[in-house]
């Protein structure tokens, strides 16, 4: 994995470290909203909103326009399938290492049997 990648998959996961950034990412998995919309269901200041969706846009997670007045925010799915596929490969890889220390211990054990 390049040094880009790594640093890449540090931004996302360090934003959604934060349980209010996760949130903001699964709202805006319905769609696109603004900050007031977003900001209705924490119990926190809109600037303190404003640093969350800095740190998500930053990890490259969300994206802002500007509509006339309003500065909607839309998720940007390709560092999550990036993520995903990552993990999928990492699952696939230990699922092949731990095959085949099933067959080791299996063929261990028949050996044992055979020697008593």
């Amino acid at each position: 994995m390049s040094t880009a990648t790594v640093d890449r998959f540090d931004a996302v996961f360090a934003a959604l470290s934060d349980p209010t950034r996760r949130s903001i990412v699964r709202r805006l998995a319905d769609g696109e909203a603004t900050v007031l919309e977003l900001a209705e269901p924490f119990p926190i200041s809109l600037p303190a909103i404003s640093r969350h969706l800095k740190v998500l846009e930053q990890a490259g997670l969300i994206s802002r326009s500007r509509d006339g007045q309003t500065r909607p925010c839309r998720l940007e799915p390709s560092p999550l399938v990036e993520i995903a596929a990552w993990a999928e490969h990492t699952r696939e890889a230990w699922e092949q290492r731990l095959d085949r220390l099933d067959d080791h211990l299996r063929r261990t054990a028949a050996g044992t049997s055979e020697e008593r």
